[in-house]
């Protein structure tokens, strides 16, 4: 049995047993799953904080080859990747070219992340300079063969006026792209420079622009994720998409109700979550391809303390546990963070994060899980 270890919380014998979550299963059938991974950062590069992000890309495309080897897809250079919080545009489209490539070798399904940051928050674009980086960036993903989702863009809330400016640039980007895209609204609660988007606070106004968006493109939209931690809001806008057009939840709140669904539709997913979840998620989206939904809810179910935990506010230091957990199941060998956010959370809300996924079974080597918290705690100054 492997010793307790001392959190801040008391001490905490930890799990002995991981769950059984071998890889080799079959892509789910019933649900269209992505997670959203994280990048690996290179802990030996002499940078600051200011610098480029330096990536450890062997262990950023063995992480990939991890989610896939589970039967996820991957979600390529989105938010979960730190992007704009630590990885600039030109650290994006090399994850981007590097994971399509990866994707090819190994017959893994991948989607990446489209947007403007080439615009530096320091600037005042006008819509043609945003459209036109969109337009590069739609124009790598496409040149990899890797499904473009369209994420928000802080550059587009500060060059945008109202609702017709966004109506026009998205109008502008669905005509542009040659294959179905995935449309991304990412709520304040992930980046607070989001406030406003699609032209309005009011959430109301703010759905029904993007729903016209929807509406007058229909042919052009695969999907749309939606990443506000409001299941009402998703279940009301998922009911008004045209036929064909899916609903990818984004809500690492409510995620098991959210994709098991109603007797009026469901959600797909696309969520940074089931990054630390990958393989547990996988296993259960396959008992629900099944028809058990209880069998699913009941695997699911109780991985929403841990979501809840990670997210919690200010919740765009998500990312922090997310690559903690990593760390700890063994995935990387460092609990280093591009742009240094392995400090942007607290030891005790760590020590809280490892008690839940160790208690969950995700780590497959829990003593390998236990030494390193315990060392986490005593550079911290925490072992006693």
């Amino acid at each position: 049995m492997t010793a307790p270890v001392l959190l801040p919380q008391g001490p905490y014998t930890p799990r002995a047993i991981p769950l059984d979550l071998a890889a080799g299963g079959a892509p789910p059938t019933s649900r269209t799953v992505f997670s959203a991974a994280h990048v690996v950062a290179d802990p030996y590069a002499d940078i600051s904080p200011d610098d480029p992000a330096a990536i450890d890309w062997d262990a950023t495309l063995a992480f990939r080859r991890h989610l896939w080897s589970h039967g996820l897809g991957v979600a390529e250079a989105m938010d979960t990747a730190q992007r704009g919080m630590g990885l600039d545009w030109a650290g994006a489209a090399e994850l981007i070219r590097r994971s399509a490539a990866e994707a090819r070798a190994v017959g893994g399904r991948i989607a990446c992340g489209v947007g403007a940051d080439q615009l530096l928050p320091s600037t005042e674009p006008t819509l043609a300079e945003v459209a036109a980086a969109y337009e590069e960036q739609l124009t790598l993903a496409e040149a990899n063969g890797v499904q473009p989702i369209l994420m928000a863009s802080r550059a587009l809330v500060r060059a945008a006026r109202g609702p017709e400016d966004y109506l026009a640039t998205y109008a502008h980007l669905l005509r542009q792209a040659s294959e179905p895209v995935i449309l991304h609204w990412l709520g304040p609660m992930f980046d607070p420079a989001l406030e406003g988007y699609w032209g309005s606070a009011d959430l109301d106004e703010a759905t029904d622009t993007f729903l016209k968006v929807i509406a007058e493109h229909p042919d052009k939209v695969d999907g749309i994720k939606i990443s506000l931690l409001d299941a009402a809001r998703e279940i009301d806008v998922r009911r008004r998409l045209p036929g064909g057009v899916r609903c990818y939840t984004g809500d690492d709140f409510h995620y098991p109700e959210l994709i098991a669904g109603d007797e009026r539709g469901f959600s797909h997913a696309l969520l940074g979550i089931f990054d630390p979840l990958g393989p547990l998620a996988a296993q259960a989206v396959r008992v629900l391809d099944t028809g058990d939904v209880a069998g699913f809810r009941a695997l699911l179910d109780p991985t929403v303390e841990l979501s809840r935990h990670l997210f919690q506010r200010p919740t765009r230091f998500y990312k922090t546990g997310v690559v903690l957990v990593a760390w700890l199941a063994g995935h990387q060998d460092h609990f280093t963070m591009a742009g240094g956010w392995q400090s942007a959370r607290s030891l005790p809300h760590l020590a809280k994060a490892y008690q839940l996924a160790d208690e969950l079974g995700l780590f497959p080597d829990p003593e390998l899980a236990a030494h390193r918290m315990r060392a986490l705690l005593a550079v911290h100054g925490g072992a006693r």
